[in-house]
């Protein structure tokens, strides 16, 4: 006898909404939002159309969103790092986790961060900005900054500025230099600006002191 078939198992509300998401960053990671279609995604995730309506309503606008949140969360995450040993080490941890994900999605990240979409909103620029807060409360976080000054807090917000124009950047020169070489150098720029900031605000002079003593 052929063995018997897999018993088949209807996904609950949570693991289908999962399952949609999933199919739609994939297509957005590949694809700009305005070539992604709602039969896109339902094929993709081996559904019907009306399905996916059921579970996103609002249509391709609705579904965006939310797979641009599961995508912020995911980048937020990337700045998660146990504060052990010296903080560079750590940032280049960050760094690697930052940059695979901007690796494997890469037209969605260029997308994303570039704007001039058609279905970007304030929602959507407010879910990008949320990443970048979330960034320099993790970096100041690791620099044990209870209460960060206005040019640390510049400094810092400038600098995650300038990794997401490098990243850009190293996708439209066809992700060169190597990625190693790329993730060392922003870690040296992050140290450089603090540097320069030190010259001007005592607080951020304490910190560049403490990190060159911890190098």
């Amino acid at each position: 006898m052929p063995p018997a078939a897999p018993a088949y198992r209807r996904l609950s509300v949570e693991e289908r909404r999962s399952q949609l998401l999933d199919a739609a960053l994939e297509l957005f990671a590949h694809r700009t939002p305005e070539d992604v279609s709602l039969d896109d995604v339902a094929e993709a995730a081996g559904v019907s159309r009306p399905l996916v309506y059921r579970y996103f309503p609002g249509g391709k606008q609705q579904l965006y969103e939310a797979a641009l949140r599961s995508a912020a969360e995911e980048l937020q995450h990337c700045f998660d790092e146990p504060r052990d040993g010296p903080l560079l080490p750590r940032l280049s941890r960050a760094l690697d986790r930052y940059l695979t994900f901007v690796d494997e999605h890469d037209t969605g990240f260029s997308a994303l961060l570039q704007g001039g979409s058609v279905v970007e909103t304030s929602r959507t620029t407010a879910i990008v900005d949320g990443v970048r807060r979330a960034a320099a409360e993790h970096i100041l976080s690791h620099l044990e900054v209870t209460d960060p000054g206005l040019h640390l807090r510049m400094t810092v917000r400038m600098w995650i500025t300038a990794v997401e124009a490098a990243s850009l950047i190293w996708l439209d020169e066809g992700k060169q230099p190597p990625v190693e070489e790329l993730r060392d150098w922003l870690v040296d720029q992050f140290a450089a600006v603090l540097s320069v900031t030190a010259n001007r605000d005592p607080q951020t002079a304490a910190l560049a002191e403490k990190l060159a003593a911890d190098g």
